[in-house]
């Protein structure tokens, strides 16, 4: 018997909330290393979106939040000069790329998507 339209070389994809969690949290990594909350979600995400279920979703939500937080510190250099704006944008900015991957870990591990505050869209 042959059997017609059966495709032997799907992936099946799986249900991680774990690692899921793990990458909103690899975002902190920068308050030990100084660097790395772009590229380590972003090299999860690109090795698990086709392997783990609503990593596709949570990873783009991830760097777009990082590559936006990026460029909003880059605009807040020279606003330093206009009575240290910047600088207040630093901390704002510093508290909130710390605050929301913790909330949104804690969503995911729920199986919520969370949204990012503030964030771009840059990947869709």
């Amino acid at each position: 018997m042959r059997h017609i339209g059966i495709n032997q070389n799907t992936t099946t994809m799986r249900q991680d909330n774990q690692l899921i969690v793990i990458t909103h949290l690899s975002q902190l990594i920068t308050l030990v290393t100084g660097f790395g909350s772009l590229i380590v979600p972003l090299i999860l995400w690109i090795t698990q979106k086709e392997k783990v279920y609503h990593m596709d979703e949570h990873g783009k939500n991830i760097v777009n939040f990082q590559l936006s937080l990026i460029l909003y510190f880059i605009i807040c250099i020279p606003l330093i000069l206009l009575l240290g704006l910047g600088i207040l944008g630093f901390i704002v900015l510093g508290i909130i790329s710390i605050v929301f991957p913790i909330i949104n870990a804690i969503k995911a591990s729920h199986g919520e998507t969370p949204k990012y505050p503030l964030s771009l869209n840059f990947i869709s």
